[in-house]
């Protein structure tokens, strides 16, 4: 009786195994590419800046391993649900997503994600770079949204239930650190709450879906400065008191977005667009949030605000064939849109200078598991009265990518 108790328990075990292993998935891929650039020591966007002497070379852009683990209750809808990702490249090892998140069954409707994990802040930036048509997400993006992710919390209303309604809605409401992934822990005490509220995708015709979004992050950063510099009409203005320490700096953006496709005979058309504008704070020379205290020789930096905006434009086309695709994209970037062109002089830097990027590319999706990138960047600077931007840079990228994928 014994052993027939013990087998029992021993069987029952086993299933409990499987079940979890059932419910764990792993996932990930692999990206190994090449880039040519217009000069040595060109500066980009499209995965980094190339160094002093070099004009090409061949990097591991991201290597991703993903750990999924979804526990469901007995109508199949998720209770709980962990992330876990890394990266792996022959930059180093990173944390790239490790969050949990916990889900309400009376209703189904309202989640929470706590950890590491995306910002819910437009299209572009959530957007998976496995997924991407393009190397990479836009100049903008990457100052605002540095690495993407960043430490939080956030409360989600999204119905489970197909048949709910408003199951076609999304609204994301999240509290985060500010900083990014910086590799240390918050610098200051305030924190950005960060909103978005999307429509997934809805049929408008016959041939025609659509979705869209609109986001919004209220933020900000201790000035451990009293030294703060704000654009008026004719320049910076500088405001010098010892009021200003302690005092906040504001970072708040506001974004919408669109994606249209239309199925028509020659196969598949996708346009996507999107606008961020707002105000940003950061230093004399980068428009980048900053990641820890800026310091300048020893001592706290000045920070300077500035009014922004930007976009880009997507036109994606698949063939009848869909391992074929096209993509055309144009963006820019403005970090600072009360001055521009020959007023820019000796009293600015390059994080004031605006940028417009075109891409022009190809995607061949070989299989499920391996996709061909060709991907071509013309990068154009607004030309200034400031050194070193008064022609344009030399620093269009041709991206060669390969991605296997499992």
């Amino acid at each position: 009786m014994d052993d027939m108790t013990d087998t029992t328990h021993y069987s029952r075990g086993l299933l409990s195994l499987y079940e979890k292993f059932n419910r764990l998935r792993i996932s990930g891929y692999l990206q190994p590419q090449f880039q040519a650039a217009q000069s040595k020591g060109a500066p980009s966007f499209n995965g980094g800046d190339f160094p002093a002497a070099v004009n090409n070379r061949f990097s591991l852009r991201r290597g991703r391993l993903r750990l999924d683990y979804t526990h469901v209750n007995a109508e199949g809808l998720p209770t709980v649900f962990f992330v876990y990702q890394f990266d792996g490249t022959e930059r180093g090892f990173f944390t790239r997503d490790f969050f949990g998140q916990v889900f309400e069954n009376k209703w189904s409707v309202l989640n929470l994600t706590a950890g590491i994990f995306p910002r819910p802040f437009g299209f572009e930036v959530n957007l998976g770079s496995g997924d991407r048509e393009s190397p990479e997400r836009g100049r903008m993006s990457q100052l605002l949204m540095r690495t993407e992710r960043d430490v939080g919390a956030m409360v989600s209303f999204h119905p489970q239930r197909k048949a709910h309604p408003l199951s076609f809605l999304k609204v994301d409401v999240g509290v985060f650190n500010g900083p990014g992934l910086s590799g240390t822990t918050d610098f200051d005490s305030y924190k950005d709450l960060i909103s978005r509220i999307s429509v997934k995708r809805l049929p408008v015709a016959p041939s025609v879906q659509l979705s869209a979004g609109a986001s919004l992050l209220y933020g900000g950063m201790q000035q451990f400065t009293k030294e703060i510099y704000r654009m008026k009409e004719g320049g910076y203005v500088a405001d010098i008191a010892d009021d200003n320490h302690g005092q906040i700096a504001p970072r708040r953006y506001f974004g919408g977005d669109v994606q249209v496709v239309i199925k028509n005979p020659l196969g598949t058309t996708e346009l996507r667009a999107e606008y961020i504008g707002g105000t940003q704070t950061s230093t004399r020379t980068t428009s980048e949030t900053p990641f820890t205290i800026p310091m300048l020789n020893g001592t706290s930096a000045p920070l300077y605000i500035r009014p922004f905006d930007g976009a880009y434009f997507y036109f994606l086309h698949s063939l009848k064939n869909p391992k074929h695709q096209f993509g055309l994209k144009y963006d820019w970037y403005d970090p600072n849109r009360e001055v521009t062109g020959a007023d820019l002089d000796a009293d600015y830097t390059g994080a004031d200078v605006a940028f417009q990027t075109l891409g022009l590319g190809y995607n061949y999706y070989i299989s499920a598991n391996l996709r061909l990138l060709l991907w071509y960047e013309v990068v154009r600077n607004e030309k200034t009265a400031l050194e070193g931007y008064q022609n344009d840079l030399q620093d269009d990228v041709l991206t060669c990518r390969l991605q296997f994928r499992f």
